[in-house]
C-alpha cells in the first residue's frame, strides 16, 4: 500500500456504498423529473378541459359574424330553461314567437338580454361583455384548479399565484357583468 493513499479507498465495501449514493440520486432524479412531467401533464389537460368547456358557448358569442343577432325579452321560465320572443337586430335574421335561453343566475324573467341564435335551433346564448365573461367561467374554475396543481406539485408558486389571480379576475369579471 503506498503511504499516502488512506486506507478506506482500497476498502471494496466503500466503493459498493459510492455506487449505491450515485444509484440513489439518479433515481432521485428519474422519480422528481416523473413527478414534474405527471404533474405538468395534469395541469395542461385541466386549462385544454376549462377552454374545451368554454369554447362551445364562446364561439357563439365571440364569432358573431354571419350569425343571427337579436334579443329575447323573457316570459317563462320553467326548469333549467326559460323562453321568450326573439325580436332581431341583425341583417337576415328573423324574427320568433319562441327562443328558449339556459336558466342561470344570469337570466330572470321580465328581462330582455341581447342574445345570438345558435345554428340550427331555436336555442339562444346570451351575448355583449356578459355573454362573452359568462362562457368563460369554465375556464376560471380550471385556473383555480391548475393554480393549485402547478403550486402544488410542480412547486411553482409564483406561476400558481398568476393562474389563480386570473382566474379570480376572470369569474370576478363574469360575476359582476352578469
Amino acid at each position: 500500500m503506498i503511504p499516502a493513499m488512506p486506507a478506506i479507498a482500497a476498502s471494496p465495501s466503500h466503493r459498493r456504498r459510492g455506487s449505491s449514493r450515485r444509484t440513489r440520486a439518479a433515481s432521485s432524479a428519474a422519480l422528481r423529473f416523473g413527478r414534474l412531467a405527471a404533474m405538468g401533464v395534469v395541469a395542461v389537460l385541466i386549462l385544454f378541459a376549462g377552454v374545451w368547456g368554454s369554447w362551445g358557448t364562446a364561439q357563439q358569442v365571440m364569432l358573431t359574424k354571419g350569425r343571427e343577432r337579436g334579443t329575447v325579452a323573457v316570459a317563462q321560465c320553467a326548469g333549467e330553461t326559460c323562453w321568450g320572443p326573439y325580436t332581431p337586430v341583425s341583417a337576415g335574421s328573423t324574427a320568433r314567437a319562441r327562443v328558449e335561453i339556459e336558466k342561470s343566475v344570469a337570466v330572470k324573467k321580465g328581462q330582455t338580454y341581447a342574445v345570438v341564435v345558435e345554428p340550427d335551433g331555436d336555442e339562444v346564448v346570451r351575448s355583449g361583455p356578459a355573454g362573452i365573461l359568462f362562457a368563460w367561467v369554465p375556464l376560471g374554475g380550471a385556473l383555480l384548479l391548475a393554480s393549485v396543481v402547478v403550486a402544488g406539485g410542480l412547486g411553482r408558486a409564483r406561476w400558481g399565484w398568476v393562474l389563480a389571480g386570473s382566474g379570480v379576475a376572470l369569474l370576478t369579471a363574469a360575476f359582476v357583468a352578469v
